[in-house]
């Protein structure tokens, strides 16, 4: 063999390998032995909210969750007038003037048999009377995102069935901005990444999905795109240079003369726009009721989010004019990460309510990456069940951050568990708080709306399995409960005064209680 031959030879294994290497590195680890949630059966089942809010007037977006063997028939009963619900996609649309609540009955069947669910539409003041459910690019995509990777999303969102369990928005973060103009002199998408928003967007609803989009007060936004203000009456953007002093790189963003907020508003109404995340810091009253106003008067319930770190002191105030606040900075895949959001809550808790949600940020399962490294999430499994476990217990928004078109069964698994995420959506819209801590082991529960009580079994520590009791006095209950494993949906027995178990390093048993008749 010539040296010539020697070298290429040695040159292609070289590639194999490195081929290899990459794969091994970025490919999922197999964690099916982890999985937990039982599939769903071919019989209909309704999941998702029980509880619909909607401003008088203004059309209703809601399609019902349902897992079952397809086709599927949808109806309802005690529709009120202006309301009609699609047979066949299960979607509500239509319009109510009158405030008040409205109380339906939703109705699947499909070859296997059928189900019906209490509704409740409340025509008022408030939406989002349970925490929104979905996705955001950024934690995936971060400054890459285009319209063909939100779509791809989408589509996966359908086709994995995360849509029949409540998964619903489709929010684009930062970096779609181009210029501003149009004939409302709005902010106008970047041609070369998303060539048509009013497309996209049609192309979501069809899906029975809905769209949110990404804006800041300041002239221009963290990823150095064009903002809602500006220094000159044209609205014309000026990239600020960035400055770094002694190896620092400094953000000079500052909220401009000239504000915008009512022609952004209208072009995101007019491409039926159904969540904001509207992003700055430090987050004030006057940019934020000035959003909320012209929200709120524009004709379309749209979700109002805003982000980051929204200061504690001054919660009262923000919470009356807002969906949802984040309520610190931004998470990444690793155990401190999470583990730093998991018992400091409870402070936020007295100023959340329906309609009104603490957000400790989007979650980190599946598959991630920032822009520059996809690639599966760094949490264990055990860390994994403790994410979705917490986001549920503290009801809070559950928008997920990963690339859906590379979902594996064991990261659907955590996502389509209906009665944990029952948690989540529950009507009476509490928070879990720490009611035991014993070093880094504990218990969060909560009250349902039913009178159930949910609970999660924390160990956050590093000294392997520990045994974590929940105590019937730390709740003020007495007598005999019978506990629900809610990640097997499986009854462990009765018990009396207390119940223990063994639960894994940085792991969770989720529970519920109900009384025994």
């Amino acid at each position: 063999m010539s040296f010539k031959i020697l070298k290429l030879s040695v040159g292609i294994l070289l590639s194999v390998l490195t081929v290899k290497a990459q794969t091994a590195v970025t490919a999922p680890p197999d964690n099916s032995a982890y999985i937990l949630t039982p599939k769903a059966g071919p019989a209909p089942r309704i999941n998702g909210p029980k509880i619909f809010g909607v401003r008088p007037g203004h059309p209703i977006v809601f399609t019902m969750p349902v897992t079952g063997i397809h086709p599927l028939k949808f109806s309802a009963m005690g529709l009120p007038a202006g309301v009609k619900l699609d047979a066949v996609t299960g979607r509500l649309s239509g319009s109510v003037n009158k405030t008040g609540t409205y109380n339906l009955v939703l109705i699947a069947k499909n070859s296997a048999g059928n189900d019906k669910r209490n509704f409740r539409l409340i025509v008022g003041e408030e939406i989002a009377l349970t925490p929104p459910m979905g996705w955001n690019s950024w934690n995936i995509y971060a400054s890459s995102v285009t319209q063909d990777l939100l779509l791809a999303n989408a589509k996966a969102m359908v086709g994995s069935g995360l849509i029949d369990h409540g998964w619903s928005y489709m929010n684009i973060d930062d970096v779609w901005q181009g210029e501003r103009g149009g004939p409302l002199h709005a902010i106008q998408p970047n041609p070369a990444t998303f060539p048509d928003m009013q497309q996209a967007s049609n192309e979501i609803h069809n899906m029975g999905l809905k769209i949110g989009i990404y804006s800041t007060p300041w002239t221009e936004s963290y990823a150095h795109h064009v903002g809602g203000s500006s220094n000159n009456p044209e609205g014309t953007f000026v990239k600020t240079p960035v400055v770094i002093p002694r190896n620092k790189k400094l953000m000079p963003y500052a909220i401009g003369q000239y504000q915008f907020v009512d022609n952004d508003v209208k072009q995101w109404v007019e491409w039926n726009i159904d969540y904001l995340k509207y992003d700055w810091n430090p987050i004030e009253m006057p940019e934020t009721k000035k959003m909320f106003e012209a929200l709120r008067n524009s004709g379309r319930d749209i979700v109002y989010s805003l982000s980051n770190s929204t200061p504690f002191a001054s919660i009262g105030d923000l919470s009356t004019v807002s969906n949802a606040w984040r309520t610190g900075g931004d998470i990444r895949d690793s155990w401190p990460s999470l583990k730093s959001r998991i018992f400091t809550q409870d402070k936020w808790a007295p100023y959340e309510k329906p309609g009104h949600w603490n957000d400790p940020d989007m979650m980190i399962v599946g598959y991630v990456g920032w822009g520059n490294d996809p690639r599966p999430t760094n949490l264990t499994p055990d860390e994994q069940y403790t994410h979705v476990s917490a986001w549920c217990l503290m009801s809070v928004p559950l928008l997920l951050g990963c690339d859906m078109t590379k979902l594996d069964e064991f990261t659907l698994s955590l996502l389509t568990n209906d009665e944990v995420l029952a948690v989540n959506q529950d009507a009476a819209g509490k928070q879990a708080t720490v009611i035991s801590k014993q070093g880094d082991n504990g218990v969060m529960a909560k009250t349902m709306e039913d009178g159930t009580i949910a609970a999660g079994l924390f160990n956050l520590g590093d000294n392997g399995k520990q045994q974590v009791t929940l105590t019937w006095a730390d709740m003020q209950l007495s007598g005999k409960y019978i506990v629900r494993d809610l990640w097997r949906q499986k009854d462990l027995g009765a018990f009396d005064g207390e119940f223990k178990t063994d639960v894994n390093q940085h792991g969770v048993v989720m529970v519920s209680l109900r009384k025994v008749k």
